[in-house]
């Protein structure tokens, strides 16, 4: 008996060992566990002078996609838990004159009351926006393909961020055709956030000055977010 609690504590070890090494690209609990001396205020240390179409900023897709099951759920933290995550860039969707949160037909529950910012057709305020996605790109039929895409929105990118152009990527996508459970928008994060976070680990440690503007995630963890932030350091910012 004593030989088997043994065993049982030496599983227990390798499981705490592994489970540590692992890198937090990706989360799906709702509740924020900060690691110690976790900087949630990294956008403090950047130049005042630098244009915003020359940092890397993390974002999240569907920012509130937090109701509807696997085929509408994008996200698990709340808005206020993702800024303190290190997340600065939020994608919301609304609807209707009291302004519903919604992620396509499935209402999130929340609606903004005051109207803070609205912009015109014919005027536009701050900087031009490049969105490297194309029509259709967040439908996933195989996820190979899928990273191919966003290997290629990267290194459109680098480019566009040469032109003064805030750019927007998204890694996010869902199963096409739709409801398929092993390709919803967690299925697919969970595979794609630690194959972003290597891919993005590689640039970084090759030293390669790489500019991608903002990148919206669907769960990401807390090591993927600090892997874009990273970049702000590599360019000296």
């Amino acid at each position: 008996k004593s030989q088997g609690i043994f065993i049982k504590y030496i599983n227990l070890q390798m499981y705490l060992l592994h489970k540590s090494s692992q890198q937090q690209v990706f989360n799906d609990e709702q509740t924020l566990n900060l690691p110690e001396n976790y900087a949630i205020d990294w956008m403090k240390t950047l130049d005042d002078n630098k244009f915003i179409s020359d940092i890397a900023i993390p974002g999240t897709h569907d920012s509130l996609a937090l109701h509807g099951g696997p085929a509408a759920k994008c996200q698990a933290w709340s808005l206020v838990n993702q800024l303190k995550a290190g997340i600065c860039y939020f994608d919301l969707r609304v609807s209707g004159d009291d302004l519903k949160v919604v992620h396509g037909p499935i209402s999130q529950h929340t609606t903004f009351s005051d109207v803070v910012f609205v912009q015109k057709n014919s005027f536009h305020l701050g900087v031009p926006l490049h969105e490297t996605d194309q029509h259709g790109d967040y439908k996933v039929g195989n996820v190979e393909k899928k990273k191919d895409k966003i290997t290629d929105h990267l290194k459109e990118a680098i480019e566009a961020c040469k032109t003064n152009h805030v750019v927007l990527n998204y890694s996010s996508g869902t199963g096409f055709p739709y409801l398929r459970v092993d390709k919803s928008p967690k299925s697919l994060a969970k595979e794609i956030n630690l194959w972003l976070y290597n891919h993005l680990k590689d640039t970084y440690e090759k030293k390669i000055e790489s500019c991608f503007g903002v990148i919206a995630m669907d769960f990401p963890g807390f090591d993927l977010i600090q892997m874009v932030i990273n970049f702000n350091k590599q360019v000296g910012i």
